[in-house]
């Protein structure tokens, strides 16, 4: 079986769409996914499942989660091999060792075009750096993501997708979690 990770967008931040974690292992658990396993409070899983595609299991648990949980808000699935070519594709080694927390990978609903990429790039007024893999966006934030300028909504308006962010550090324990 597949091992996937869902990360559910802006779940369980100041207040917005408060949900336990143990009702996301359930829920998923309920649709017939085995080893349901969840890490930090903002909505990251880890399961075990069939041979549906990203988009198509994406849209599953948003369906489901709507019905099931009155939760509507987006999920991005990657599976375990995956995960391992996103910490792999990192361009950013430096930054990654000297301060994880402030390395952000976006994870996006679609592969965004070099004129997307470049408008975001365009698009920043601080020093903020940015590279795009396929539907992650890299991004460093030198100064820290609360005094930046660069929002999610400014990446998602010039990128033309969604997307929900976790930093290094949590991607490097979904890595762990994904292997485990």
């Amino acid at each position: 079986m597949t091992v996937h990770i869902a990360l559910l967008r802006a779940i369980n931040v100041g207040g917005h769409a408060k949900v336990a974690m143990s009702d996301l292992r359930d829920f998923v658990a309920a649709l017939g996914f085995a080893d349901v396993q969840s890490s930090l409070q903002t909505g990251n899983l880890r399961f075990r499942g069939g041979r549906q595609t990203d988009s198509a299991l994406e849209r599953l648990l948003e369906d489901e989660a709507a019905k099931r949980l009155d939760l509507r808000t987006d999920f991005f699935v990657r599976t375990a091999k995956e995960w391992e070519t996103i910490v792999a594709k990192n361009p950013f080694h430096d930054a990654a060792r000297r301060n994880p927390g402030h390395l952000v990978v976006m994870f996006l609903k679609s592969v965004p075009d070099a004129n997307a990429v470049a408008a975001l790039r365009a698009a920043i007024s601080g020093r903020e750096i940015v590279a795009a893999e396929g539907r992650q966006a890299y991004i460093v934030y030198p100064d820290g993501i609360g005094r930046s300028r660069l929002t999610n909504r400014v990446i998602e308006a010039k990128l033309g997708t969604r997307g929900t962010g976790r930093n290094w550090n949590t991607v490097l324990k979904l890595a762990d979690l994904a292997g485990g």
